[in-house]
């Protein structure tokens, strides 16, 4: 049970941060509030399956980067997501990788919320 409550407390986290960022962030639009649940559900699935599966691939360039690759395998994943979710949108790559970035830095302050 403690699982689940934590899985719904890492959804509503992913859902306020996608909606915080497309509100800061030019070029990135979330038509409604059903869209904004599928985003944060698809973007758990992705972060869960194929987030690692990137990173392992890429890891030469992460250690390299100091990690900062990461930034740009999340920056594809919402480029990835903004092609599978009908209603949300991102304008270009560089819009998708300063999501990334802000992103990362609500879900360290959100998280702490936890």
């Amino acid at each position: 049970m403690a699982e689940d409550i934590d899985m719904l407390m890492q959804l509503l986290i992913n859902a306020l941060g996608f909606f915080i960022t497309a509100k800061i962030v030019p070029g990135m639009t979330i038509e409604s509030w059903e869209t904004l649940g599928i985003v944060a559900v698809v973007w758990g699935v992705l972060s869960i399956v194929l987030k690692p599966i990137l990173i392992l691939l890429t890891l030469p360039v992460n250690f390299l980067t100091l990690g900062l690759f990461t930034f740009v395998i999340n920056a594809a994943l919402i480029m990835l997501m903004a092609a599978i979710v009908p209603g949300f949108s991102v304008k270009s790559f560089g819009t998708a990788l300063l999501a990334a970035v802000v992103l990362a830095l609500l879900n360290v302050v959100l998280g702490k919320l936890k």
